[in-house]
């Protein structure tokens, strides 16, 4: 007999909790909730619900009924100038999400808290490489302690997972690095310019790493059932290391672009111009309305593409636990970028 679990998973349209919602939702022992400010622009079984998580109150009035739910998955996140700024509403939504579950769904077996290589101090400069999980710490502050922080003063098992650069299928959400690829190259290619690495001279030549969106899916949903994986950390990679200088004339051939020499920029001031161009190329292609402000993220590009140091988190951990799943970034990139055409979100 099949025992159904639900799952509730906050950020449930970003990158992460989208393709986490779709995974879910293709599995028959699990029913879905997602958590957003905004409606879904897609079909799925799952429910959504529409909350802000900084608003006891709001958690309170549409969330107090889930007194079923088996799974919390936090992949909610509200950016901030500076990271101390991070702090406070971050832990607040948190800490929103389980007090109002707490006393309330009896059966909560597990909260998964997704970080990433911010807790090993990436975006400081060099870190040690490759990155374990019993790393320590690095100077304060960092939103992902005190969030974890807090789930370990609780009662409810919990499980973190590291992923890094998360790649995935999603319309609206920015923070995603393929679409910074994309969008990027479908301008430069209107402007009848080769395709240049926009980054740092040796941060083309630097090892990297991503993680698939659809594979950190697969990788949750287990990690969240393993007995195992209570109270535990783990990096969550593809699993291949790559250098940009490598995988960058893949992309220009994906986009039939000729390929230069890098060309560093800063793509939040060079790109901040460009919505009339993508205005343009979305109206000839009738592309789906995706404001140009929430088309791309470039400072989040502009911080990829400026590591000029080798970026590498060991997942030996999570292997030997009993999750053995790898993607090639390249192909995955280029999945995703076909994906993006079919779905009318780049031309």
């Amino acid at each position: 007999m099949t025992t159904t679990k639900k799952a509730l998973v906050a950020g449930g349209l970003g990158v992460i909790g989208r393709n986490l919602v779709e995974h879910m939702a293709g599995l028959e022992d699990w029913d879905v909730v997602g958590l957003s400010r905004r409606a879904p622009d897609f079909s799925s079984r799952a429910q959504f619900i529409s909350v802000d998580l900084l608003d006891p109150a709001d958690c309170e009035r549409k969330l107090a009924r889930l007194t079923d739910v088996t799974h919390l998955f936090f992949a909610a996140f509200q950016d901030r100038p500076t990271p101390a700024e991070q702090v406070g509403p971050n832990l607040a939504m948190l800490q929103n999400l389980v007090d109002t579950l707490d006393g309330r769904a009896a059966e909560l077996e597990r909260i998964v808290l997704f970080q990433g290589a911010k807790a090993y101090g990436v975006h400081l400069g060099p870190f040690k490489t490759p990155a374990r999980e019993s790393d320590p710490r690095h100077m304060p502050p960092n939103f992902y302690y005190d969030q974890e922080d807090f789930l370990r003063s609780r009662r409810t098992p919990w499980t973190v997972l590291r992923p890094d650069v998360v790649c995935g299928f999603a319309v609206g959400n920015p923070m995603n690095l393929a679409m910074v690829m994309a969008v990027y190259a479908a301008i430069s290619r209107e402007l009848g310019l080769p395709l240049r690495f926009p980054g740092k001279p040796a941060a083309y030549a630097a090892l990297a790493q991503v993680t698939d969106a659809r594979l950190l899916a697969r990788a949750t949903t287990w990690a969240a059932t393993e007995g195992r994986c209570a109270n535990e950390i783990f990096n969550v990679t593809n699993g291949d290391f790559f250098r940009w200088q490598h995988l960058w004339p893949a992309i220009a051939r994906a986009f039939d672009m000729p390929l230069a020499d890098p060309q560093p920029l800063r793509l939040a001031d060079y790109m901040a111009d460009k919505a009339p161009v993508w205005d343009a190329i979305a109206r000839r292609h009738g592309l789906s309305p995706v404001p140009y402000a929430s088309v791309a993220a470039w400072p989040f590009g502009d911080f990829i593409f400026g590591c000029d140091y080798d970026v590498m988190s060991d997942t030996t951990k999570i292997r030997q636990f009993g999750f053995h799943e790898a993607v090639d970034s390249e192909a995955m990139f280029l999945s995703l970028f076909d994906r993006f055409r079919r779905e009318r979100v780049i031309p």
